[in-house]
């Protein structure tokens, strides 16, 4: 008898990692994830030119948008929500409740599910110095959200000085096993 593989909702805002997600997806389901792929409109259009390839590859259609009321739901039920990257935008919408994007609506309501949600921001050190930014953080973080951010986590870089393939996708991954145990 073999067991189901666990959902993950993994979710990507527009900022340069998420064009590494073709590997992002794989090392996930290589670790028995069943991978649904949500992004922001702005990530959709930029991986627009994939998205038939990462609907293959993830056996699901990829979602940016709302469903119409009526329409049945075309994913399993996520065990575990991994957001990366999280760009300053989201964070803060996410923190403040503003769900006009489908994967900020879905996590906002994730947290009400109990459902454990893990993010990991992309921002430069310019953009952290916006005082929302910490507040949003800390909203989020006691919320119960799994922030991976600073020590540990992503570190912001200089502005201009960003290096996506160094992004720690792995320690989102890491962190949607570890919460899909318990």
């Amino acid at each position: 008898m073999t067991t189901p593989s666990r959902a993950l909702y993994l979710f990507g805002s527009a900022a340069p990692p998420v064009f590494d997600i073709v590997k992002v997806i794989e090392d996930a389901q290589s670790r028995g994830f069943d991978v649904c792929l949500g992004l922001t409109p702005t990530a959709a259009r930029w991986l627009e030119p994939q998205l038939g390839e990462l609907a293959r590859l993830t056996g699901h259609p990829v979602r940016s948008e709302y469903k119409m009321p009526g329409e049945p739901d075309v994913w399993p039920k996520a065990d575990v929500i991994a957001f990366a990257p999280v760009t300053f935008n989201t964070i803060n919408s996410w923190a403040l409740g503003l769900t006009h994007d489908f994967v900020v609506g879905v996590v906002a309501e994730g947290i009400g599910r109990h459902i454990p949600v893990i993010a990991m921001p992309c921002v430069n050190s310019a953009y952290v110095q916006h005082r929302q930014f910490e507040r949003s953080i800390a909203e989020l973080r006691a919320m119960g959200v799994q922030l991976l951010y600073g020590e540990g986590g992503f570190v912001p870089n200089q502005p201009g000085q960003g290096r996506p393939k160094e992004f720690p996708w792995r320690l989102v991954l890491d962190a949607a096993v570890a919460a899909t145990r318990t």
